[in-house]
């Protein structure tokens, strides 16, 4: 007697003979494939294997476009510099003149950030200058004091409060877009000094 095995799944190897397959097969019972796994199983995770990856594949190209406009990463106090001049530093009509004449200068500048320069920690006036973030460059845009200031030259930073209308010395000792105003060593607005008189012997 010859048994013959066919596959009764076509995604695993299971096969069953014959004979009994037809004993188990009626007409009114699918059951008879119960016990071979799902075929939909498997493809299922090949599915999900490939949703996964089609979801992710949109990152590299959700937009080819131009290169849009990109914001500045510091942003400017030129509003803040211009209240601290007319209702602080240069208020009131004596120093209207100088105001004016600073503001004026503010406005052509391409700068986004400027600093005021005290002569010491009491707070008087005596310049602006225009402070790039990026190459830490500070440069005299107008007033009395050196050309251009380095980190080295740097005593205290201060930060201006527009409700107070007045300047306050914070405890940071690096510079930064949000630093307002600045003191540099005393030192550095003294004068040259003058030779000493020789004295003529008796």
């Amino acid at each position: 007697m010859f048994y013959v095995f066919v596959p009764v799944c076509s995604s695993c190897d299971c096969y069953v003979c014959l004979c009994h397959l037809l004993v188990a097969i009626r007409p009114d019972s699918a059951e008879g494939f119960s016990s071979c796994p799902s075929g939909s199983s498997r493809n299922g995770e090949k599915d999900w294997e490939n949703d996964s990856t089609t979801s992710s594949t949109p990152s590299n190209t959700e937009y080819t476009g131009p290169k849009l406009y990109k914001e500045p990463s510091a942003k400017s106090n030129k509003h803040i510099i211009q209240n601290a001049l007319a209702h602080c530093c240069l208020a009131g009509k004596v120093n209207e003149g100088q105001k004016n004449k600073i503001l004026d200068e503010m406005e052509k500048s391409e700068a986004n950030n400027f600093l005021v320069l005290f002569r010491d920690s009491g707070c008087q006036f005596r310049s602006v200058y225009t402070y790039c973030p990026e190459t830490e460059e500070i440069a005299k845009l107008a007033g009395i004091g050196p050309k251009t200031i380095t980190m080295k030259m740097i005593e205290a930073l201060y930060k201006y409060n527009s409700d107070r209308k007045q300047f306050s010395k914070i405890p940071a000792k690096t510079m930064s877009a949000s630093v307002d105003a600045v003191t540099i060593a005393s030192h550095l607005w003294q004068n040259k000094k003058q030779g000493t008189p020789k004295k003529h012997p008796k």
